[in-house]
């Protein structure tokens, strides 16, 4: 025979049964706002440490260029072009520029030109 189940036995498993699946979507909505939140503060600190690696990387060419003598840290790229120039063994101040320099010759003017302190504030071409 077949057990009938009760009328208010099923109407209270289905209530219960209905307020479990309530429960369950609520913990889901929370878990996935928590969710959101940790994905949100990954993101910023992905970003931050990008920031701050980048940071790190320029402070150790800063240290390494000290260290090295301070010289290839401290210039712009176009004083670096005049550098190699010099160290190839051309002139590069305004006197005599482009021509050779001699066998172990030295150029203070090529020297100014090149490791000289022309800031913005400084004023240019004078002094020599």
């Amino acid at each position: 025979m077949v057990e009938r189940i009760n009328k208010s036995e099923l109407y209270d498993h289905f209530a219960r049964l209905n307020q479990q699946t309530q429960d369950l979507v609520a913990n889901m909505k929370l878990l996935q706002e928590e969710v959101n939140a940790v994905l949100e503060e990954n993101a910023e600190l992905s970003i931050e440490n990008e920031h701050l690696q980048q940071l790190v990387s320029q402070q150790a060419a800063k240290e390494a260029a000290t260290a090295a003598g301070g010289e290839s840290g401290k210039l712009t790229p176009s004083r670096e072009n005049l550098k190699k120039l010099y160290q190839r063994g051309f002139h590069v101040c305004n006197e005599y520029f482009g021509k050779r320099l001699d066998e172990g010759e030295s150029c203070t003017f090529c020297l100014d030109t090149i490791y000289g302190d022309h800031s913005a504030g400084a004023p240019k071409g004078g002094g020599r």
